[in-house]
């Protein structure tokens, strides 16, 4: 972002003994005072800025999590909201709604987590925005795409589940050329990768995952310009202040918390990760996972920002036979404590889901077998407690028991 200034960044998240304690109170308020009457029928109209007026609207400890989302996306704003999924639907109205029609077309990457692609397909198509569907690695399939109609590209830094990685520099080139905006879901790279440094327009989360590490929120996360963010709020076109998934205060507290070490934890998740995807491909095992070199875009990612600090991720896949080779694998490996059959990400423990049966399975099964998303794809969220070496040969033993 042109106007990110990172030290600034840090002091705005930092507190100090003439403000209060080393971490912010939770401010679990519903609504807020005025001492005069005039200043609060201002902030309905916009006159004036920064009050707290309703926590729908904004909220002081939300506020302070969306501070430290912002400085991790080197961005200008940020704001948490209910869900990974009340971020994508807000950001694309709100997108729509800025540009002055509710209708449109967007185009999105034909490799989408499920829920999205359902999201587009059967609830905006539904709404009067059209969708178009292309693999965003093939750059001349998304400029064909275009139409006077198009308000935006969509696509995830890193593809769920089957870790294509976006060239997010080329989309936004394209973008701008043509007078879009650029959203990029973030969830599964989260510290390894800033999409708005390589000219993403606004940057979404899943909470759920990463950031919450635990298992034990729903959450997410928008990111962006400074007069986006403001606009999700605006008391009369704010698509997040009217429809109102809002994030709760005691959540946005703990996940404030929980940023300061994640980067310990990414770092973590990828070290594993790598490990056992390298054991994999010596065994000759069809792994996909965007660390290791003969990957399609292992190079993009590594000048994306992957490989340094934070590493390449936690996800890997594994193609398995079929859906029944698939589950078999799985219980094997959840009964030898390897990791949990569970759908989500993020987990200090690996867990294990059949894509195609579960996180994947809203999106129709031509299309999954157009996007190359096979029946036995087995997706790992790679946990880092236990040993890498014990991990390996549980994995090793369930795997050659067939």
């Amino acid at each position: 972002m042109k106007n990110f200034n990172p030290e600034q960044a840090i002091r705005d998240i930092q507190h100090f003994g003439e403000e209060g304690g080393v971490v912010p109170v939770i401010d679990v308020a519903s609504t807020s005072t005025f001492m005069d009457p005039q200043d609060m029928e201002k902030t309905f109209t916009g006159e004036l800025q920064g009050c707290y007026l309703y926590s729908r609207h904004s909220n002081p400890t939300v506020n302070i999590f969306g501070k430290k989302i912002a400085a991790m996306e080197c961005a200008e704003a940020a704001l948490g909201v209910a869900s990974g999924m009340a971020a994508i639907s807000c950001t694309i109205d709100q997108i729509f709604l800025n540009e002055g029609d509710s209708r449109g077309h967007l185009i999105a990457s034909q490799t989408l987590y499920g829920g999205t692609y359902a999201l587009l397909k059967n609830i905006l198509s539904v709404r009067g925005i059209a969708v178009t569907f292309v693999d965003t690695t093939d750059l001349k399939a998304v400029a064909a795409a275009i139409t006077p109609a198009t308000k935006l590209i969509y696509a995830e830094t890193m593809s769920n589940p089957l870790l294509a990685v976006s060239d997010i520099k080329a989309l936004s080139q394209l973008s701008k050329k043509h007078n879009l905006k650029l959203v990029v879901d973030n969830t599964f790279t989260p510290m390894i990768v800033q999409p708005l440094l390589h000219g993403a327009d606004v940057v979404v989360h899943s909470c759920t995952k990463y950031i919450s590490g635990s298992s034990d929120f729903i959450a997410g996360a928008i990111a962006g310009s400074q007069e986006f963010i403001s606009s999700l709020i605006d008391v009369n076109h704010g698509t997040v202040m009217l429809t109102g998934p809002v994030m709760d205060p005691r959540v946005a507290h703990e996940l404030y918390l929980r940023m300061d070490h994640l980067g310990i934890r990414m770092a973590a998740h990828s070290k594993m990760a790598l490990f056992l995807a390298e054991k994999m491909k010596e065994e000759g095992m069809p792994v996909i996972y965007p660390g290791l070199k003969d990957h399609p875009q292992h190079s993009l990612l590594k000048e994306l920002g992957g490989g340094g600090e934070f590493g390449y991720g936690g996800i890997l896949t594994l193609e398995c036979k079929d859906a029944n080779a698939a589950r078999l694998l799985s219980t094997k490996l959840q009964n030898d404590k390897f990791g949990l059959y569970a759908v989500s990400l993020g987990f200090s423990r690996t867990l294990m889901s059949c894509s195609a049966k579960s996180t994947s399975s809203e999106i129709p099964e031509e299309e999954r077998s157009k996007m190359g998303l096979a029946e036995g794809l087995l997706r790992f969220s790679i946990g880092y407690s236990g040993d890498a070496n014990i991990m390996w040969s549980r994995f090793i033993k369930c795997y050659k028991e067939g």
